[in-house]
């Protein structure tokens, strides 16, 4: 059996598209992961799924923006190439706060504008959210909409990217933990680990975050609501079969353990807050997980070329705002057609990895070479 052009070592959010994406090129991909198919013990399992670089552009770094942006162009696309259907929803987000945290409103909309990004957000008076969003009422004097920002159900798209790597023949090993060290030969390993490579990728810390799923039919939002709040910005996601998703994202932690009480509490208080017919919602399950970071919060790819392997790390709490951008971005860099556009990911590597993705003789010779 031929050695594979590309071992994929992590087969969260990214290492499993990337498999996906990689084998629809030619290349011959062999995959490991140590939890199961069902990407339990990601990061991606448990979060909300929300792809709203706009409003990301409040506190993130402007390349996170555009590379949102970008990965939001790219998503729909990718969802037709996939083997089952996955919810999928852009109808824009709602930002909500109460009058007592206008300041913080100003803060957002001044954010915004310094990052040229007030062009895509309309401000709504009282009666206009009641039109938009009627479950909300007049509770909220004024709100500001994103229109076009989309989510995806998270579990949905592992599940479906897992059907795909079957379909494309990928050869995948679950329940199979490899460290630094212990790497499969191949023509080029990708680290795509997350918190599992925290001991060979420096600077990496964990951000914890803490989601609630709720079961609520009588409840039906048209969009995601985000609570602009300067301590507790929590958001409730409408999926489908009248399920919703309560979160918040940014406790710096990378404690694993269950929610606590005070967490709990403050949680569904919060989210009370702005929609109080959460009181009669179901708890279907609370979760918890932490997301890889690097200081600056932005992603990295990093590449030794003496022992050809590739880590790519620090989605922050971005996964799936960034993973079409920096999918796309490591396969031309493995091809010698990227850009360099995204120059935040700190890419050190320059030179392509091996030839055309599409001709997987030709990458075969300069993997051997």
């Amino acid at each position: 059996m031929k050695r594979p052009d590309v071992a994929i070592v992590g087969g969260g959010l990214v290492g499993r598209c990337l498999a996906w994406r990689a084998s629809l090129s030619g290349a011959r991909v062999v995959l490991y992961d140590s939890a199961s198919s069902r990407g339990t013990n990601s990061a991606a399992w448990v979060a909300a799924g929300m792809i709203a670089p706009t409003t990301e552009a409040i506190d993130a770094d402007v390349q996170v923006t555009a590379m949102g942006n970008n990965s939001l162009k790219l998503w729909p696309q990718w969802l037709a190439e996939l083997p089952m259907p996955v919810f999928y929803r852009d109808t824009g987000t709602l930002l909500l706060w109460h009058r007592e945290d206008a300041g913080e409103a100003a803060r957002a909309q001044s954010m915004l504008a310094s990052r040229q990004a007030e062009s895509c957000v309309q401000c709504l008076e009282s009666s206009q959210i009641a039109e938009v969003e009627p479950e909300l009422g007049i509770r909220f004097s004024q709100a500001l909409y994103v229109p076009g920002e989309a989510q995806i159900d998270n579990r949905g798209l592992l599940k479906a990217v897992g059907f795909a790597l079957e379909e494309a023949g990928v050869e995948c090993h679950w329940e199979t933990a490899l460290e630094e060290g212990n790497f499969p030969d191949s023509g080029i390993v990708v680290d795509c680990r997350g918190m599992g490579a925290k001991g060979d990728f420096r600077s990496l810390r964990g951000v914890r975050g803490e989601i609630v799923r709720l079961h609520a039919p009588e409840i039906e939002l048209n969009h995601m609501l985000r609570l602009l709040h300067p301590r507790y910005p929590v958001y409730i996601v409408p999926r489908a079969d009248g399920k919703l998703v309560v979160g918040a994202t940014a406790i710096e932690s990378e404690d694993r353990s269950p929610a606590s009480v005070r967490g709990v509490l403050e949680l569904l208080t919060s989210a009370y807050s702005m929609l109080p017919a959460l009181a009669e919602a179901r708890i279907l399950e609370f979760n918890t997980q932490v997301r890889p970071a690097l200081p600056n919060n932005l992603p990295a790819i990093q590449f030794d070329r003496e022992q050809r392997v590739m880590r790519i790390n620090g989605l922050y709490r971005h996964g799936f705002l960034l993973t079409p951008t920096i999918v796309e971005e490591v396969l031309g860099l493995l091809s010698g057609r990227s850009t360099g556009r995204w120059r935040c990911l700190d890419v050190n590597c320059s030179a392509p990895v091996f030839g055309s993705l599409n001709n997987s003789r030709e990458m075969q010779t300069c993997l051997s070479s």
